[in-house]
């Protein structure tokens, strides 16, 4: 059953998964057993069919008897399921009050849209880092660069594409604020993206994937510098990387692969990556590097929470929708040696869209210790996150 699928959205591994799983839980072997009803009664109705035999207008009466809305439970889902959606909607109902609100100011104390807009350019162009010298960073890791040597540059050289994007625009901007210039609509987009907060379309192209509003944004921005900063000096990766700060992560993680492949002469086809919540809760308890990995901090979980005193997933707890993970250790081992016992397949994903329309965001595969079925999980639709909307970083 739900092996074979034709069109809709089920376009890899894991969208097939949850298909099979909600399958399996609601067209089991259970509904031919006379002393089981419908699985899912978790949400305070009971579902279940009137007995054999029963007359017409008892079947119309079950119908009639459902809910007008089912709680997320009948699904599998944790009841913070609900918060989070309506939580998305409100955001977008915000988003869309924001973009109509006059553009005059209300007193003539306060700054008017043109100043603010002016205002924020120039505080944010302050922040803006010198480029990266590329060829001093080529001349410097010379002609055989380790493959996080070759990541780093790659990321420099996007970061560069984004500060000189944002210099350009900003100065831009400005001058059309005065008049200095014409204001075409890529520039006034850019102002009212400074106005209400958003992160502005022309710099995303240059970023990674994030729905951080703009002062989250920037804080992002600068972490991201200082990270790169770090690893630049020495040309070796930080000991606990920020994979958050990075345009396309999962190559972080292939790099590594590499390096330890060629370090220890192994296939690379026949080696796996293996991931394990680590005993550390922050990067400042960390001093020695992993050996043959890596640690990964900034990483979110959604539909669970983790428990630090078991080292295992739990049930998230009311009203709380996100936790952070603690350091999450990931090293490169022979496939063959690698035995996951009691442990949860959990997707590693961009931001909480978890997909983009493009079908694009998996960055990779995390291992997460439970003791529970792992149809329990998705379900929950259990997902990490590089970044979320709400944190500053």
């Amino acid at each position: 059953m739900c092996d074979a699928m034709y069109g809709g959205r089920v376009s890899d591994d894991f969208d097939r998964r949850i298909l099979s799983t909600y399958g399996n839980e609601f067209f089991g072997d259970f509904l031919f057993d006379t002393f089981q009803q419908f699985f899912f009664s978790r949400d305070g109705h009971d579902y279940k069919l009137p007995p054999q035999g029963s007359p017409f207008q008892a079947y119309v009466k079950t119908v009639h008897d459902l809910p007008l809305s089912n709680s997320p439970a009948v699904f599998g889902l944790h009841p913070n399921a609900e918060i989070g959606y309506f939580n998305a909607r409100i955001r977008e109902m915000w988003r869309g009050l924001i973009t109509l609100q006059p553009r005059t100011a209300s007193s003539s104390d306060a700054m008017n849209p043109e100043e603010y807009k002016s205002q924020t350019a120039k505080d944010i162009e302050s922040k803006l880092p010198i480029p990266t010298d590329m060829l001093m960073m080529v001349t410097k890791f010379g002609l055989e660069p380790t493959p996080t040597q070759v990541v780093l540059l790659q990321e420099l050289g996007r970061f560069n594409l984004l500060v000189e994007c944002m210099t350009i625009s900003l100065a831009d901007v400005q001058r059309a604020l005065k008049g200095e210039i014409g204001m075409s609509a890529k520039l006034e987009m850019l102002g009212d993206s400074l106005l209400n907060g958003y992160l502005p379309v022309m710099w995303k192209r240059f970023a990674p994937d994030t729905d951080k509003g703009l002062v989250a944004w920037i804080n992002h921005f600068q972490h991201r510098e200082e990270q790169f900063a770090a690893w630049s000096e020495t040309g070796i990766p930080p000991t606990v990387i920020w994979m958050a700060g990075m345009t396309i992560p999962e190559s972080f993680l292939t790099a590594l692969t590499q390096q330890v492949c060629r370090a220890n002469r192994w296939p690379l086809d026949k080696v796996d990556m293996f991931t394990r919540v680590s005993e550390f809760i922050e990067p400042r308890e960390i001093s020695v590097p992993l050996v043959g990995g890596h640690y990964v901090t900034g990483l979110f979980l959604e539909g669970a929470r983790w428990d630090t005193e078991e080292g295992v997933l739990r049930e998230q707890l009311p009203k709380v929708l996100v936790q952070k993970l603690p350091i999450l250790e990931v090293y490169p081992a022979e496939a063959n040696k690698i035995k996951r016992h009691e442990t949860f397949e959990t997707p590693v994903y961009v931001t909480q869209r978890r997909r983009n329309a493009m079908g694009e965001g998996l960055c990779f595969v995390a291992d997460v210790a439970s003791d529970r079925h792992e149809s329990h999980w998705i379900l929950q639709g259990v997902a990490l996150c590089l970044n979320v909307e709400g944190d500053t970083l």
